[in-house]
């Protein structure tokens, strides 16, 4: 075992200690030291989640290094089946047509591999366009268009993530609105794709969002879900409940780093909402200028 990937899973074993989260030692290791060969240079992010099935979970994600292809790797050391789906051609179609920077992998320290990340370069970010016109691209993309000019979503993507468990697709675009989300807007926009009405607190964050994202999947016709991701120094400032586990999580970070940020991200659903908190075990070059705080961000706007 190398040093990083060393530091890095003792870093995991200490946040699922803090988050009351099981997990086996090897399966872990084994996706460390699989991917992990650059891990001292990474970027590397820690997550957690709220609702039913979700809190006895701890995602990591970080970046691999160039000229691995993460997908191929996956499958052939038994971390995701190959099969016909167009899940499985989503990334090389992309990389045939578009520009990408690099690769990133997330995995659940419980569940497994589970996504890969591609970043596209935020000085060449794609037209949505583009990337709905992709063979493997979920239909309801390009279905999507009307929906994504008329809210304000933007024109371009900067980063996608492929979930081969569920078969989604997660476009997070690269210009969101300026000054987040009015809330008529989220509400207009969460009933025309038949989504739960939002509570006051994802109201509150939708306004505070610095980015915007949607899930799709290859047998809907419209977007599945909608998430709303909000920068802050302190959780706990937000208009949000968290619970202890999460709280612990929260004061060991911010002891570790007082200055860090987290991202915390509502995410919508047909039968309601849920949420996510991220933190960053590492930084990379550009990521806390893409987390701008917005102006009164711990304010309440609403």
């Amino acid at each position: 075992m190398n040093e990083a990937v060393h530091a890095l899973h003792s870093a995991i074993e200490e946040a699922a200690g803090l988050l009351e989260v099981k997990y086996q030692r090897e399966d872990v290791l084994g996706i460390l030291n699989l991917y992990g060969g650059d891990l001292a240079e990474a970027v590397v992010a820690f997550r957690v989640s709220t609702g039913e099935g979700r809190a006895d979970e701890l995602d990591c994600r970080f970046t691999i290094p160039d000229g691995l292809d993460p997908y191929q790797l996956a499958v052939d050391n038994g971390l995701l089946e190959k099969d016909d789906h167009p899940v499985s051609r989503l990334l090389t179609d992309l990389a045939e047509r578009c520009p990408v920077d690099g690769y990133g992998i997330d995995f659940g320290v419980v569940g497994g591999f589970k996504k890969i990340w591609a970043v596209l370069p935020r000085t060449r970010l794609q037209d949505v366009k583009t990337l709905a016109a992709l063979p493997s691209m979920p239909r309801s993309l390009d279905a999507s268009l009307g929906f994504i000019d008329r809210h304000g979503l933007g024109d371009t993507v900067g980063l996608l993530g492929v979930d081969y468990r569920h078969r989604t697709v997660n476009i997070y675009f690269g210009e969101p609105p300026a000054g987040g989300i009015a809330p008529d807007s989220v509400r207009a926009m969460l009933r025309e794709v038949d989504q739960a009405e939002p509570s006051d607190e994802m109201l509150r964050l939708g306004r505070q969002a610095f980015g915007v994202y949607v899930t799709l999947d290859w047998d809907s016709p419209a977007i599945t879900r909608v998430c709303f991701a909000v920068a802050t120094t302190d959780p706990e400032s937000l208009p949000v409940e968290l619970d202890d586990r999460i709280r612990r999580f929260v004061a060991h970070v911010r002891a570790a780093d007082p200055e860090t940020r987290f991202v915390y991200a509502v995410a919508s659903q047909p039968d309601g909402e849920y949420y996510k908190l991220q933190s960053y075990y590492r930084w990379g070059a550009g990521v806390p200028d893409i987390m701008q705080l917005p102006e009164g961000a711990l304010a309440d706007p609403v």
